[in-house]
């Protein structure tokens, strides 16, 4: 939990505390208009009835059942972004011969957080019936902790897909706990209390199995909360026997750290496709 003396609003608002995120996020869309103007074949699945219940499939060349998989999770505190602005993760993944499918979601108040775990469980389901591929789980902001959640969802519930579905989640910049959130601003469209916000913390549900790997990578500049949170649940899920680990991006904020994707020397891109190779072979 935080400390009490901690001004959470200051912790948790990342676009005040990043006041160039529009240049970064724009730069990020001009990339991703290109990438879907060159791949328009992939685009626009559907995984539901509703308007952003949909996701693109980005695949490389001789693309089959035994390619490794990304799934993008986009962030915007679940009340705001579009996959469409987000297809930039395929670019460096494309190259190192990885898909990658890029996933939209119903956003808040229109949808609750809990409905948008549900929508991102049926989009996992989707795509496994379109590619029978496990993929790693990749999640920005509140997409790493759809990221998390997927993780450590109990897929033996859910018909017509393996146990095993999501063996890895990469997140970047998550939020694992969600009650700091309630008393912010951020909260006027999520509309939670505390007991709602402490269901839908997955640092607090039961551990994903032993077999599971989880990367929780946070900005060196980000706030101490957003680095405390990574730290939380690489810890909490460790002592439980996940292969969980916390990863400090030195130089980078809430947004920037991104950017790693873009990167083909990163040591995220590399990460992210070794566990994408390590899931399609098991």
């Amino acid at each position: 939990m935080p400390t009490p003396t901690l001004d959470l609003e200051a912790e948790y608002n990342n676009r005040v505390r990043v006041p160039d995120h529009p240049a970064i996020q724009s730069r990020w869309a001009e990339i991703s208009k290109s990438m879907r103007a060159a791949m328009p074949s992939g685009l626009d699945h559907a995984y539901g009835a509703r308007p952003r219940q949909r996701y693109d499939l980005f695949e490389p060349p001789g693309a089959g059942a035994g390619t490794p998989l990304v799934v993008y999770i986009h962030g915007g505190y679940w009340q705001r972004g579009e996959r469409q602005d987000n297809a930039f993760v395929a670019r460096e993944m494309l190259a190192l011969g990885v898909s990658v499918a890029v996933v939209g979601y119903t956003l808040c108040p229109e949808a609750s957080v809990a409905d948008i775990v549900e929508e991102i469980r049926l989009a996992l389901k989707s795509i496994w019936e379109a590619t029978k591929r496990h993929p790693v789980v990749v999640g920005h902001s509140a997409g790493g902790h759809l990221t998390a959640a997927m993780l450590a969802t109990d897929w033996s519930r859910v018909a017509g897909v393996p146990a095993d579905l999501v063996r890895a989640g990469y997140a970047i910049s998550g939020v694992f706990e969600v009650e700091p959130l309630v008393p912010t601003s951020l909260n006027a469209a999520l509309k939670l209390d505390a007991a709602n916000a402490r269901k839908l913390s997955p640092v607090s549900w039961p551990a994903p199995p032993k077999d599971r790997a989880l990367v929780a990578a946070v900005g060196g500049d980000e706030s101490q909360e957003f680095i405390r949170q990574s730290l939380d649940i690489a810890a909490v899920w460790s002592r439980a026997g996940v292969k969980a680990e916390c990863v400090v991006v030195p130089g980078t904020n809430h947004f920037t750290i991104v950017d790693e994707l873009l990167r083909a020397e990163s040591a995220m891109v590399s990460r992210i496709a070794g566990l994408a190779r390590a899931c399609a072979r098991t």
